[in-house]
């Protein structure tokens, strides 16, 4: 686990923080920072929501100088059409964003879906198990919560590997322990994701009620 120095936390809001690297999106890291190395003046980064591909593009941006056209999939074709000629004519990098890989967008425009077809593409995936449980800890520590050691780690084998999942989850608690004055405990944290539906809750096994 790595970890770029950012002026974005990892969810995209304004506050200190740095980007967490890892086997998740290493490969779109190192794309971006060899932009000098592109094939063309032009590239599509892609990602899940929360995933930090604006943090990472606006990263891009400030240490290449280039251009950034965020939600790109859902832009004006004419004004991505003239943004990627000028890229090419002006020799500055262009970074398209979006949620969906450039295959999968509607694009009537036949110039643009040719240079779309053409273009470098890198994808930011869900969080692996190490990125997981770093998110699951900045998120705590970035919401000053209190929480017991072993807490990220019984999340981490019981929280869907998604950033929006574990966005989600991590609020919950964090809500949860403000209103209650409690510590994240693995208890705690039990009750309260069994009680938000995001943990089924186990009967009791009958084989082991001890009464006489």
């Amino acid at each position: 686990m790595s970890q770029i120095s950012l002026p974005f936390d990892w969810h995209g809001g304004a506050g200190a923080g740095d980007f967490l690297v890892s086997a998740a999106n290493r490969i779109a890291v190192a794309h971006l920072e060899r932009w000098r190395d592109w094939p063309l003046s032009v590239s599509v980064l892609t990602g899940p929501p929360l995933s930090g591909r604006s943090t990472l593009a606006r990263h891009f941006a400030q240490m290449s100088g280039g251009e950034i056209i965020d939600d790109a999939q859902g832009d004006d074709e004419h004004r991505l059409f003239h943004a990627w000629n000028e890229a090419q004519t002006e020799r500055r990098p262009l970074l398209m964003v979006g949620q969906a890989p450039p295959a999968g967008w509607t694009v009537a425009l036949p110039d643009l879906r040719s240079r779309l077809a053409a273009v470098p593409h890198v994808a930011i995936e869900e969080p692996d198990d190490a990125l997981a449980r770093a998110l699951i800890c900045r998120a705590f520590d970035l919401a000053g919560a209190s929480y017991a050691p072993d807490v990220p780690d019984w999340l981490l084998r019981r929280v869907e590997h998604r950033y929006g999942a574990i966005a989600e989850v991590t609020r919950l608690l964090d809500r949860a322990a403000l209103s209650s004055g409690r510590k994240i405990s693995v208890a705690m944290a039990k009750e309260t994701l069994q009680s938000a539906g995001f943990l089924p809750i186990v009967p009791p096994d009958p084989s082991t009620d001890q009464r006489e």
